[in-house]
């Protein structure tokens, strides 16, 4: 059970008033038992009822019935003692302490409900604005693809497939090429992510003979969802090749670490 929840809801403030059933004040007398901290606070609302009625109690009890037989000019001396009755304003007294130890706990109890209420806004409010962010990126989302989708439409891009090579046969990329922008489009979803402290570098290759120019590393791979990444190319390239290399790139690649390669010329 969560003891800060249940002091909050209200039923210690109940539970002082006198307003449970007794199933319900033995519930409680059992929690003061177990926990400390209920006793605690149920010694804190008794404390704060008695500062509310003793506020509401008069302000000097002893000389307020002197001050009463001074305004109606009776002197102690002179004056005949008479037994009377207790009347009733004792209990008109404690009555109206009664009332006001009630209207303390509902005080209490509608400040403590009123705090709730504020974290529930609170809450909701935090929602929204997560919402209103998780809707905002997805339209962000669905512009880029809808730009990416035209751009693989266009009558002048060329499509080159890069296939796996020793060093891991499963891997694969595609690269989509618009010669007139000088830009390519790299889908490197089939690239495994790369270890700790190593990137991947993308190359345009001229065959004969073989000179590697770099196109620029992947430093945003692991982080980007969809794996397609625009890269400039003013070369007039043969050939594309992917190879993994140490944080920052390398001038020429390491053979030894090409993951894909695939020739212009054979795409289709």
């Amino acid at each position: 059970m969560d003891i800060n929840e249940y002091i909050a809801s209200g039923i210690l403030e109940l539970y002082v008033a006198g307003a449970l059933s007794e199933k319900e004040n033995e519930e409680v007398h059992n929690m003061m038992l177990q926990y400390p901290e209920v006793h605690e606070e149920v010694l804190k609302i008794e404390s704060s009822i008695v500062s509310l009625t003793a506020a509401a109690s008069p302000s000097d009890s002893k000389q307020f019935f002197p001050s009463i037989k001074s305004k109606l000019h009776l002197q102690d001396e002179t004056s005949k003692v008479i037994p009377i009755k207790r009347s009733r304003s004792s209990w008109i007294t404690y009555s109206g302490w009664a009332a006001a130890l009630i209207a303390g706990i509902a005080l209490i109890y509608t400040v403590n409900e009123l705090d709730n209420l504020k974290e529930e806004i609170q809450v909701v409010e935090t929602n929204n604005d997560i919402l209103e962010e998780q809707i905002e990126k997805a339209n962000s989302d669905l512009a880029e693809v809808k730009n990416l989708v035209a751009i693989l439409r266009d009558k002048n891009i060329i499509t080159v497939p890069l296939q796996g090579q020793q060093i891991n046969p499963e891997a694969y990329a595609k690269v989509y090429w618009n010669r007139k922008d000088d830009n390519i489009y790299l889908d490197a979803q089939g690239l495994p992510e790369p270890p700790r402290g190593k990137v991947y570098q993308v190359w345009s290759l001229k065959m004969s003979p073989l000179t590697p120019t770099s196109l620029g590393t992947l430093d945003d791979f692991s982080t980007d969802d969809n794996k397609i990444f625009r890269i400039a190319n003013p070369n007039d390239s043969e050939a594309f090749g992917i190879t993994l290399e140490p944080a920052g790139g390398s001038e020429t690649p390491t053979m030894e670490q090409l993951f894909t390669i695939g020739v212009v010329a054979a795409a289709s």
